[in-house]
């Protein structure tokens, strides 16, 4: 597997509509495991789905030395398949099992090869991936889209690839079934290629490979590493940046100075010409040459400008577009001690187990709620919220309202504009202080003024939580259902930043442990088994 890699040389692609995606991009990914990062919608997904041959380039080439895997973020499966048809392996076990039986043609052994052991080599995949319990013919429609996740890389897994491409695999994966793929990805010694927006993830890779401005740009070291050498570039580039607007403001002063100058030569000039009574003829040539000098200094600081102008131009390319978002949200204080939840007995269907769940929030507490896909987690924050009446138990709420984020982000009016939506939700609002509230979450000029229906997800989430957080009355409980998912790194930076202001309490469903830590959580619940505990951090965190 050492010499497995993946080369890339001068690839271009565009959509059918002729929007460019790629062009003339060149880069090459050897063995060990490589984590690529991109704000959504550099191609990151398209350039993947090209690598695997899914895509055909407008130009260049794509070359693969070994066996390929590659696990989409979206798996093309139908809910009739069996477990062994993902896997590949329902051949093969169909065969084994007509030997078995007795059936001994030519056909099966041909079926077979040298896959004697597969049921042992599956099961034992299946086992390192929290799968073993899986019987082959099991239908995918009885499974999690976390479960289905899971099965499509031990299918890949089952290949023996020597060159393995994923995209973001831990999306709907729990906390369990994260850990689990870091373990397995932990042990890889072929060619990896990760799309990832997972911080835990990322931190388990040798490099990182940042896709930006048409090019692929490779740091050494894992996620940490890279954020530590992009902190370092931005602040050498802000540096430069500043040097350059001085260098420019002091050209641009020099420049009107030297104009100013030969403003009053000229004037002087041509005074002095007239009290000297010298021939017309002579005279008009000393103010054409006058004239000349003055034009040629003009040009020379005229071309000083445009060079400190293109010098500064050239230190701002450098820049990035990852501003946070900065804010005061004094309106959403909650005071300690306060009880702004109680939820007695809650019971919903078969999800929670006699005598039902007991949950009480008080003053600003940030909760995790945690616990394995379909334990119930969405179902209890929607109990909380009022939005979902329980089917047993009784919930008491303080009279400050309450916000609910789902993993929908469908609160808003999709057709209007984010600076209507905002006035929607705090009508009292001056607009002033409207657009200064939406400039502070990034939404300036033009930007506040764009239909929700066209903003991308990082977008559209900064504009509901303006709307949510800034919203009369503020809340003073706000719950978040899986937050994160499909934000890109930039995003999920601004959403803690945000919630770093956020001064009520909060109970937030994430398997994102960065992002649980990063916002200040300081109680932990998980849910699992029909049962709520307090567990005091992070499962085997």
């Amino acid at each position: 597997m050492s010499d497995s890699c993946i080369v890339c040389s001068r690839l271009s692609f565009s959509w059918p509509d002729d929007t460019p995606v790629f062009d003339d991009l060149s880069f090459s990914v050897g063995s060990g495991r490589t984590g690529l990062v991109a704000p959504n919608g550099a191609g990151k997904s398209t350039l993947l789905k090209l690598i695997a041959g899914g895509y055909r380039p407008r130009s260049g080439s794509v070359t693969v030395e070994g066996v390929l895997g590659y696990l989409p973020q979206s798996l093309p499966l139908t809910g009739d398949l069996t477990v062994a048809d993902v896997l590949g392996i329902a051949p093969v076990i169909t065969a084994l099992d007509a030997i078995e039986s007795g059936d001994a043609s030519e056909e099966h052994f041909t079926t077979i090869g040298n896959d004697w052991d597969i049921e042992e080599r599956t099961r034992a995949q299946l086992d390192r991936l929290g799968l073993g319990d899986l019987a082959f013919d099991r239908v995918l429609g009885t499974l999690s889209g976390g479960q289905i996740i899971s099965l499509g890389l031990a299918a890949q897994l089952l290949k023996r690839p020597d060159v393995l491409l994923l995209d973001e695999p831990t999306n709907n994966l729990d906390l369990g079934a994260r850990r689990r793929l870091y373990d397995v990805l932990g042990d890889w010694n072929g060619c990896l290629l990760v799309v990832s927006h997972d911080r835990g993830l990322l931190d388990r890779m040798d490099r990182i490979a940042e896709l930006a401005r048409g090019e692929v740009r490779f740091y050494g070291g894992d996620f940490t590493a890279y954020e530590e050498a992009v902190r370092t570039e931005q602040e050498a580039a802000e540096r430069t940046v500043r040097s350059a607007e001085q260098e420019l403001k002091r050209e641009k002063r020099e420049m009107q100075q030297a104009r100013e100058r030969a403003e009053r030569r000229a004037g002087n000039a041509a005074r002095n010409l007239k009290n000297a009574g010298l021939a017309r003829i002579f005279a008009g040539n000393m103010k054409r040459g006058a004239q000349e000098s003055a034009g040629r200094a003009g040009q020379m600081h005229a071309s000083r400008v445009s060079d400190a102008q293109a010098r500064l131009d050239e230190a701002g390319r450098a820049l990035r577009d990852d501003r946070r978002i900065s804010l005061e949200l004094p309106g959403t204080n909650v005071p300690a001690g306060r009880t702004v939840f109680l939820g007695e007995g809650l019971r919903a269907r078969d999800l929670f187990a006699e005598p039902g769940l007991d949950l009480t929030v008080r003053g600003p507490e940030r909760i995790a709620l945690t616990g394995p896909n379909g334990a119930g987690k969405s179902t209890l924050l929607r109990m909380i919220s009022g939005d979902l009446e329980p089917g047993g138990g009784t919930t008491r709420r303080a009279d400050g309202r309450v916000a609910y984020l789902s993993q929908r982000l469908d609160l808003l009016d999709l057709d209007r504009t984010v600076a209507e939506n905002l006035a929607a939700f705090a009508p009292g609002m001056a607009e002033a202080d409207r657009m200064n509230l939406l400039a502070r979450f990034l939404f300036r000029g033009a930007r506040a003024h764009l239909p929700v229906s066209v903003l991308s997800g990082g977008e559209r989430l900064r504009a509901t939580l303006a709307c949510v957080l800034c919203a009369e009355p503020a809340p003073q409980l706000l719950l978040l259902d899986e937050p994160t998912n499909n934000l890109d790194l930039v995003s999920v930076a601004q959403l803690e930043s945000a919630l770093g202001a956020y001064q009520g309490a909060f109970v937030v469903v994430s398997h994102d442990e960065r992002f649980l830590a990063e916002i200040g959580v300081q109680r932990w619940l998980e849910l699992s088994g029909g049962r709520l505990l307090e567990t005091g951090g992070p499962a085997g965190g």
